[in-house]
């Protein structure tokens, strides 16, 4: 795929590593809309960055476990822009949820924010890119869907069923549509890690030492324009933390 000129569509493309991903794409001549649920100053900002780029950007509020919610959005980028090329599912919630401390409204955010979210994204732009015959989804998982931590189970479920997810929807859309999955290890630690947990994990990676959002950007890249042949795979961005 030549990214000039296309659109993409960025979920949580505010701040952290959707915030990369979406002034990345803007880089390379992508026009780009992106979604935020309560980040709107960051939002306003990551669009002027994008703008200065001189291509089109938007911003778009909404709550992606609101099924309704995110169609109307998809709905704003086809106005807008009138086609959508690319869907980065970055949008993400993540905090502790111990065994016995978890509530049921924890497990319904985090599963509606993180599989459902993307789910909803999914199957309102398939018609789109079907129409068009061509297409790429690339969903950010995580490497705890295959090595969960046991005080953040929710969110590594979640995480599992985006995998299940990407492999799923890369055989729906087959052939002219492309769905492939990222998944970061110690990349950006969220807020309130203390420095020995950010230590334990560097550690128990095999190149010890933290990523950074670029390299998540790069494996981006590789999905959109390196390769029109790969679809249903799932990338470990993880310095071996798989195999560590």
């Amino acid at each position: 795929m030549r990214l000039k000129g296309k659109v993409a569509l960025v979920t949580g493309g505010a701040k952290r590593v959707g915030r990369v991903i979406a002034l990345g794409l803007a880089s390379q001549g992508c026009r780009v809309a992106i979604t935020y649920r309560t980040s709107q100053a960051e939002a306003s900002e990551t669009v002027r960055q994008i703008r200065r780029k001189r291509v089109g950007g938007f911003p778009i509020q909404v709550d992606q476990r609101d099924g309704p919610a995110v169609r109307r959005a998809v709905r704003q980028v086809l106005s807008r822009f009138h086609r959508i090329d690319i869907l980065i599912n970055s949008a993400s919630s993540f905090y502790p949820t111990p065994l016995g401390e978890a509530t049921d409204a924890d497990w319904q955010d985090l599963l509606s924010t993180n599989l459902a979210g993307p789910w909803y994204f999914a199957q309102a732009v398939a018609p789109i890119m079907r129409r068009q015959r061509s297409g790429k989804i690339v969903n950010i998982v995580d490497t705890a869907a295959f090595r969960p931590w046991t005080n953040y189970l929710p969110y590594c479920a979640a995480k599992g069923g985006l995998v299940t997810l990407t492999w799923g929807l890369a055989r729906a859309l087959a052939p002219h549509v492309q769905v492939n999955a990222i998944a970061p290890g110690p990349i950006l630690f969220p807020p309130g890690i203390s420095a020995r947990e950010k230590e334990q994990a560097i550690r128990r990676t095999l190149l010890k030492r933290a990523g950074s959002p670029e390299d998540i950007l790069q494996a981006v890249l590789f999905f959109l324009q390196g390769s029109d042949y790969v679809t249903g795979a799932v990338l470990p961005v993880d310095g071996g933390r798989l195999l560590a």
